[in-house]
């Protein structure tokens, strides 16, 4: 094995210009390679990303309204969603796994001994938490028993924490929001440099308090099992939209009457979409890898050329056809993996160095991203350095198959 390196690296040597314009062809060709991929993944995180820990297999529903007239109701009647709804949907659909909702309420002042601020309130259940993927920074979530008894307690966000609270613990005091007094249990986490805020309450409360104990909710949101084909969603869906359409009196094809907003279906297309992006970063990463190939294999064309009567006397003196194979092959992948090499570790520090930028910038403005996180995973560097390996091979193989079937008598004569 020494002297087989031994001779690679007294080939190399002999060409060293030569051999550094064909290994930059390579680097250069790797090194794009890793760029394009950690971009397609930095693209692809900073997306999902504002998904937060949102559950990706749910569906929101809201009202709507009728787009055309049904057995002597009018078009255009507002479609209102109410406690029976999410009873329905427990009760009749068994792909369903967890159900919540929430009643949006119009702006309210909150104040806290003689500091004040304006929110907006939110009555929810306490599965929200789970679907919607809240985060809190101290405290709990609203809970069964807070639904059960109609307490009044009240998750504020981190802006209504600023404004009222100052660096003061808010958990256990009490702050009124309009005429309602409520005890706060939780703080969500958010925006803290945001001047508008929202709280959250216990759904019941918030009807009992708000709508004189109106069942209606602004929307339901659930989460599904079961359903893994476009065909099966397409079939729930339509037997919701018939069930719904029998409880509130609308046409079952009158999709108008209510929205239906499929997170899952959402996140399957952009899947779909990313898959394309991927492919198309490996199919550009590869073309511009296959410049270097050519050039390796064209250096190691040359490279038989001038060792044409060396390979003639090898032979001469008993030297087998697969060890001229294994020399050529072995300089090929070591020239590209060395050069590669250097390639996509200098296109990892890149990557890295602009993760560490972005990170810096997004400490300074907490806000939804569409770039996030460039950097490779060890199933992208695995990818790569098979790349690598299979690069030199491919470069090598058409040179060494010519080197192997050299006939000992012409090499000997050749340029002579």
């Amino acid at each position: 094995m020494n002297e087989l390196l031994l001779e690679i690296w007294t080939s190399v040597r002999r060409n060293k210009l030569r051999t550094f314009l064909t290994g930059f062809s390579v680097a250069w060709g790797i090194f794009m390679l890793v760029i394009l991929l950690g971009s397609g993944n930095g693209l692809k995180n900073g997306v999902l990303s504002n998904f937060g820990s949102y559950a990706v297999n749910s569906i929101d529903l809201y009202g709507g309204r009728t787009s055309k007239p049904w057995k002597g109701y009018e078009k255009g009647r507002h479609i209102r969603l109410n406690n029976n709804d999410i009873a329905i949907l427990r009760r009749e659909f068994p792909e369903i796994e967890e159900v919540a909702a929430a009643k949006w309420l119009s702006g309210c002042t909150a104040s806290y001994g003689r500091l004040y601020a304006q929110t907006w309130l939110k009555g929810t259940h306490p599965k929200t938490q789970r679907m919607e993927g809240i985060e809190l920074s101290a405290g709990r979530y609203i809970n069964e028993e807070d639904l059960r008894f109609y307490r009044r307690s009240i998750v504020i966000d981190e802006p209504l924490q600023r404004l009222l609270f100052k660096d003061e613990d808010p958990i256990g005091k009490q702050i009124k929001v309009g005429s309602s007094v409520f005890t706060v249990v939780g703080v969500e986490k958010g925006d803290a440099q945001r001047g508008n805020s929202s709280c959250s309450i216990p759904l019941t409360t918030a009807q009992l308090l708000y709508s004189a104990n109106d069942p209606e909710v602004s929307n339901i949101v659930f989460t599904l099992r079961g359903i893994t084909t476009t065909a099966q969603m397409k079939d729930f869906e339509q037997r919701l939209l018939r069930r719904l359409a029998a409880e509130h009196n609308f046409a079952p094809d009158d999709e108008s009457a209510v929205w239906i907003d499929n997170t899952l279906e959402r996140y399957k297309s952009m899947m779909v979409v990313f898959g394309g992006i991927n492919l198309f970063v490996w199919i550009i990463g590869m073309g511009t890898l296959l410049t270097g190939i050519v050039g390796v294999s064209n250096i190691m064309l040359v490279t038989i050329s001038e060792r044409t009567a060396e390979f003639g006397i090898r032979k001469a003196l008993g030297a087998r056809p697969s060890s001229i194979v294994r020399l050529i092959l072995t300089e090929s992948v070591m020239l590209t993996a060395a050069f590669g090499y250097m390639g996509m570790v200098l296109g990892v520090a890149v990557m890295e160095a602009v993760n560490r930028c972005l990170v810096a910038s997004q400490q300074v403005s907490d806000g939804p991203t569409v770039f996030l996180n460039p950097t490779l995973d060890i199933g992208v560097a695995a990818s790569a350095t098979l790349v690598l390996v299979l690069s030199g091979l491919i470069a090598g193989y058409i040179p060494a198959r010519r080197a192997a079937r050299l006939k000992t008598i012409d090499a000997l004569r050749y340029n002579k």
